[in-house]
């Protein structure tokens, strides 16, 4: 299930519409537009779904990447630093476009305002927050 070959047809863009709206793939989704990099690193994505075992959202974030919908970018091996972050996820151009044709970027604004308030936010996770993100995501 490609998002870019799904434009044109129908049926499997009302299946994807139904794939990406799952509710753990969702909120996968708004985590990546939500944080001010819109880069998460896996942890990052762990903390903001503690309810979801970390098992669960890799498995899910997998899925969005095998769909098209997200990508996983990393850090060049010497720009790589001990103790943070390498590898993040983003929506991919065609993930993007697909969930802007389908009405679902409309908040992204409003997550990104939501986001800013978390106030009790780990210290490894403001950490992991602040760590530098590939140039080109």
């Amino acid at each position: 299930m490609n998002a870019g070959s799904s434009v044109g047809d129908d049926t499997t863009s009302r299946e994807l519409v139904h794939f990406v709206t799952q509710q753990t793939r969702f909120a996968l989704i708004n985590n990546i537009l939500q944080h001010p990099e819109q880069l998460p690193s896996m942890y990052e994505l762990e903390e903001l779904n503690p309810s979801v075992s970390d098992a669960t959202v890799y498995k899910h974030i997998q899925k969005l990447i095998d769909a098209g919908i997200v990508k996983a970018v990393a850090l060049d091996d010497d720009q790589r630093r001990q103790g943070y972050p390498w590898k993040f996820y983003g929506l991919t151009e065609e993930g993007r476009e697909f969930l802007e044709e389908h009405n679902l970027l409309a908040a992204e604004e409003t997550l990104q305002q939501i986001y800013d308030t978390i106030s009790d936010k780990p210290e490894k996770m403001l950490k992991y927050e602040n760590a530098p993100r590939p140039e080109e995501a």
